[in-house]
């Protein structure tokens, strides 16, 4: 495999390195035993598996990859980095034997971290929500989608946003960010009628708009469930969304089968993400979209209803894998363990959690030139000193990458010998 056209001069070459392309199906991981790796402009510029003819290139910089694994950079395409304050005690109250919604309804949950991420500033918020995206880069990510929906309201939903795109200028990542101020019921809402559609009404006719114009969010969600909002609140979101030409996906089918997807599939959305409840009939109707598996929560909720991975395979769903990060139901920084974990609790094979984490997770974000190696992809890559691209979800906290690039630029490198 070899570009046609090769550039005269490439800013980086990586050498000798096995490569898990992920560019197709047909070949498991889409592998190359011994491929040289041009890269230029932030692109992938040369894939090149004749050594002969690799001999020729050149480049500003070069890395001797050492018959490493190379991989595209990992994508975590469903987080709430970015938050106030903690949750062990409600992690606490669920081991003594309270639900997830008992305990929403006694005023925890997610309304519990609305009320710390309000008394933060943006600077503070910053700084504690910076530490658990260096947790994510450290294991090679190089892509991470960061929702709101712990402000519920237009000040804090924005200084959210706000807070997620400053981390992506700060750090070596690309961030897509989400608007999800249909989380959950603000207080202020509560002594309304109808507290649940008068917020949804404000969600679209005051929030919206102003989050539109401020483009500050790449995609909007939902929360559709009992504990959330109602099918027909979702559409009224998805709508108006819409109207601002943002794109849209929504948490469903994580607690009950509302039938959420087929309303988000419906709608065109990117992704569906929980789906644990979501019935084998409804699967074939999304096809067009990305079913984002979360083992994280299943995990920390002692849930035992697993999403219908067999039915999703079997019709062809693409399957994204992500860690849900957030300070409630997945208190975990590790997209590497969540592939483990998708592998353990949910039947994925390793290399479906691989690209779960890679070309699934880009079409989730709608992210086209990431999540695989080929020639015009965006050069985000992981070097893994392993024997075998399986060793990423059979080990938990085993491997970190040796070398990482993003945006074509080299943003971490471990010690290789003669490298």
């Amino acid at each position: 495999m070899s570009a046609q056209t090769k550039p005269p001069q490439l800013d980086w070459l990586i050498r000798n390195a096995r490569v898990a392309t992920l560019s197709d199906s047909e070949h498991t991981y889409g592998a190359l035993n011994n491929a040289t790796i041009g890269l230029a402009a932030g692109k992938i510029a040369v894939i090149e598996s004749d050594s002969n003819a690799a001999e020729t290139l050149h480049a500003t910089n070069e890395i001797d990859a050492q018959r490493q694994w190379l991989t595209p950079g990992l994508i975590d395409c469903h987080t709430h980095l970015v938050f106030g304050g903690n949750r062990a005690q409600e992690f606490e109250w669920r081991l003594q034997g309270e639900s997830y919604q008992t305990i929403a309804q006694r005023g925890g949950g997610i309304v519990s971290t609305v009320n710390a991420t309000r008394t933060l500033s943006q600077e503070a918020l910053f700084e504690q929500s910076a530490p658990r995206l260096e947790r994510l880069l450290e294991e090679g990510v190089t892509t991470v989608e960061i929702k709101s929906g712990y402000g519920l309201n237009l000040q804090h939903e924005t200084a959210m946003l706000t807070v997620a795109r400053r981390l992506g200028e700060e750090y070596p990542v690309t961030v897509r960010t989400t608007f999800l101020g249909a989380h959950a019921v603000p207080p202020e809402f509560q002594a309304a009628s109808n507290p649940k559609q008068a917020y949804i009404d404000h969600v679209c006719q005051e929030m919206l708009p102003a989050i539109a114009e401020s483009g500050l969010a790449d995609a909007v969600d939902v929360f559709c469930e009992g504990i959330g909002f109602s099918v027909a609140q979702c559409e009224q979101v998805f709508r108006a969304a819409q109207a601002f030409q943002l794109p849209i996906k929504g948490h469903v089918e994580q607690l009950s089968n509302l039938r959420g997807a087929v309303a988000a599939a419906k709608h065109h959305a990117m992704s569906v993400d929980h789906i644990e409840y979501l019935a084998n009939d409804d699967v074939h109707v999304l096809k067009d979209t990305v079913a984002v598996l979360l083992p994280a929560a299943f995990y920390f909720l002692h849930e035992t209803q697993k999403p219908p991975v067999n039915a999703l395979r079997a019709a062809g769903v693409a399957m994204a894998v992500a860690s849900d990060l957030n300070p409630g139901t997945a208190p975990m920084a590790s997209l590497l363990n969540a592939m483990n974990q998708a592998c353990v609790l949910f039947d994925l094979t390793p290399e479906e959690a691989l690209r779960g984490a890679t070309c699934h997770a880009a079409r989730a974000l709608k992210c086209h030139d990431k999540g695989v190696i080929r020639v015009g992809a965006d050069a985000d890559l992981a070097l893994w000193g392993i024997d075998h691209p399986a060793e990423l979800s059979y080990a938990i906290n085993f491997h970190r990458p040796t070398a990482v690039w993003q945006d074509g630029k080299l943003s971490k490198q471990a010690r290789m010998s003669n490298a």
